[in-house]
């Protein structure tokens, strides 16, 4: 069975983004990028899939500019068998929105024909949680957000994933047949370390260049952003003498009671 892993490049989570001056977006200069939190921990649960013996092929793909092949290589490093770059040049990749990559991502599935698509639940640039839902949507395939666990397992001879999911009240399980989309949350499992080898054999394995045009799917926007702007800064609190005077700000201030 293979194992479609879509991978986001996105700023480092470490990093503290800032807003452009003309509030067209956020400021990607000079600013390290790596791959989408979620997303690793997507290609953790591949590589663990495969490890157990549930796939034999692992596959990353990226939608994007060019400098997403860095992302690639890093999925390549953590365990993926080989990877497929969806190409764009800068400006189309600014404004790849999630209808237009779960087209794309769709694209990809017809031709490599996988039994399994896993991949974060949400990048966190955008925070969009979209691209998942829209691509089992657009395949027909049934799916599992937010996974905190996945189980695979052939049941009479038909492959299906029992999948955990953290719901508001506590955990919901599902069983879904195969190919189907899961999501993965925070909770899946934890990313491992590439290490120095497998970076070194990463540099050999296969990637696959492809265009947008090539798969005949239209990228093009269908949303446009007006302004980015920061948060509003928090203001500073004040001591209150007593409980008489609390209630008093609270009633003619802030006007919650």
């Amino acid at each position: 069975m293979k194992v479609l892993v879509p991978v986001k490049r996105v700023v480092d989570y470490n990093v503290k983004v800032r807003v452009k001056a003309d509030q067209s977006g956020i400021e990607l200069a000079n600013v390290k990028m790596a791959m989408n939190p979620f997303d690793e921990i997507a290609v953790e649960e591949a590589v663990r899939l495969k490890e157990a013996g549930i796939a034999t092929e692992v596959i990353a793909v990226s939608c994007g500019a060019t400098a997403c092949q860095e992302q690639l290589r890093t999925a390549l490093a953590l365990g993926a068998d080989r990877a497929i770059l969806v190409e764009t040049d800068a400006a189309q990749a600014a404004d790849l929105q999630s209808l237009a990559v779960a087209k794309l991502l769709k694209a990809v599935c017809d031709k490599e024909q996988p039994g399994l698509v896993i991949l974060g639940k949400q990048a966190i640039d955008d925070d969009a949680n979209q691209t998942g839902q829209m691509l089992a949507a657009l395949l027909g395939w049934p799916q599992a957000t937010f996974a905190s666990k996945v189980v695979i397992a052939d049941e009479n001879g038909q492959m299906r994933a029992t999948v955990t999911r953290e719901i508001d009240g506590g955990l919901e399980t599902l069983s879904i047949k195969l190919p189907a989309v899961v999501t993965t949350d925070l909770r899946l499992n934890e990313p491992r370390y590439a290490t120095l080898p497998n970076i070194m054999k990463a540099k050999k394995k296969p990637m696959d260049v492809l265009k947008p045009a090539e798969l005949g799917v239209d990228i093009a926007p269908r949303l446009t952003t007006l302004r980015v702007v920061e948060p509003a800064k928090r203001q500073a609190g004040v001591k209150v003498a007593d409980v008489a005077e609390l209630v008093a700000k609270l009633k003619n201030e802030a006007k919650v009671i």
